[in-house]
């Protein structure tokens, strides 16, 4: 069934037909047609075109001043989880830093200890509620990662649920393992007998079942250090699976570029970089995904985002959406953010936002942006006087409609 949306007052985000991520001065280009029309078929884009040559559809729907937008491709988030920890927040407030609340059994491990003693089906319903409430604020595609079970029972139950999440077929969604997010309780003190049992036990169930798309390190100092990044990432390559890693969020151990090294598909948080880090990334196609929103949560260092896109780096933008960090997956706050605390332009944060997570999660070809044959998931703002203004007026919604498999919601 075709589906007509005319008198759009601009559509942005048009393909530039680039086949990798885009960089530099590409991120300042937001492809774009004023006064168009896009017709949507068996969920997928049909056509779109100038007003002045609009086809005949049955089924019509005028979106006179509202601007059509893809929707956001959230590469980096930790979705299934079995409960909230406000109780940190509160902690946070009264002057505990975060190491602080990890040495005191909170963090990660909090989250562990809730995970473990919830059902697969009540972990499968919470998560699909938050899912349906990310996709109300504007995400198209997703990638969740485990890494809140950090026993083998809990982390297959956290990638079933992702998988039971995907087959809804609501959006694509990616599937990462982060087993490797921090040493359980019952491992203390035993951080290679813990990473043994990960690599000869957990990742070949992963990969028997088809769980994982992706493998993640947490590379940080208290975590997981070099050699057992290295270890874990080797391991997962052996099962075809490539990296997306978390590195310098709060220091620079060498994660950066032992992941160029390693092919990663990624690198994410860059809260903090150095010349070597930078120069690593700019001679390879690896993409900084950078997190806003958790920064702002935590009141730790913003990445340095104009660095980054003066060497030539593609950058993404993400939710990191969890219990500890970042308890939201609003991704118009994260565009924001990128404007507000990055020195971002609102064209690089969008990119960043939409192609760039897409080229971050290897979905380019099906979202990320407006072309025939992807994906109909798009947003539909409400009346507005520019691009600019939604990352300028941060504190209002301003989508009006969603559009996702074609389907308007």
């Amino acid at each position: 069934m075709r589906h007509l949306f005319t008198n759009i007052k601009t559509l942005f985000g048009i393909d530039q037909g680039n086949k990798k991520a885009l960089r530099g001065e590409e991120m300042s280009r937001l492809d774009r047609l004023d006064n168009a029309w896009l017709m949507t078929e068996d969920g997928k884009i049909k056509d779109f075109g100038d007003m002045s040559e609009v086809p005949e559809v049955s089924i019509v729907t005028d979106l006179s001043d509202r601007f059509v937008l893809p929707s956001f491709c959230d590469s980096h988030s930790h979705l299934v989880y079995a409960a909230p920890r406000d109780g940190e927040f509160v902690d946070r407030i009264k002057g505990l830093s975060y190491k602080e609340i990890a040495l005191r059994g909170g963090g990660i491990l909090n989250s562990a200890n809730k995970l473990r003693g919830m059902s697969e089906d009540d972990l499968f319903e919470r998560s699909k509620f938050r899912l349906k409430q990310v996709i109300e604020m504007g995400t198209g595609a997703m990638e969740i990662k485990s890494g809140y079970g950090l026993d083998l029972k809990s982390e297959l139950k956290m990638l079933r649920v992702i998988r039971r999440l995907r087959e809804l077929e609501w959006i694509p969604i990616k599937s990462t393992f982060l087993a490797a997010h921090a040493v359980p309780a019952e491992y203390t003190g035993r951080k290679s007998e813990y990473i043994d049992m990960v690599v000869n036990h957990l990742l070949p169930e992963v990969a028997r079942e088809g769980l994982a798309d992706f493998v993640d390190v947490f590379c940080e100092k208290g975590y997981f250090d070099l050699d057992d990044t290295r270890r874990i990432v080797d391991k997962g390559s052996d099962f075809g699976l490539k990296a997306k890693i978390h590195v310098n969020q709060f220091n620079i151990i060498g994660g950066v570029p032992l992941a160029v090294e390693k092919n990663a598909l990624s690198v994410d948080h860059l809260e903090i970089a150095d010349e070597k880090d930078i120069a690593a990334l700019s001679n390879g196609d690896c993409i900084a995904t950078l997190l806003p929103s958790c920064s702002f949560f935590l009141s730790i260092p913003y990445s340095p985002a104009r660095k980054l896109l003066q060497a030539n780096i593609p950058l993404a933008l993400a939710s990191d959406f969890n219990p500890g960090s970042t308890p939201s997956g609003n991704m118009a706050f994260v565009a924001s953010l990128a404007c507000i605390k990055l020195g971002m332009l609102p064209e690089e944060a969008f990119n960043a936002a939409t192609i760039n997570g897409a080229f971050a999660m290897e979905l380019a070809k099906e979202v990320g942006s407006i072309k025939k044959g992807k994906k109909a998931n798009f947003i539909v703002t409400k009346k507005l006087p520019s691009l600019a203004y939604l990352p300028y007026s941060f504190g209002e919604n301003h989508i009006e409609k969603i559009v996702i498999n074609g389907k308007l919601n």
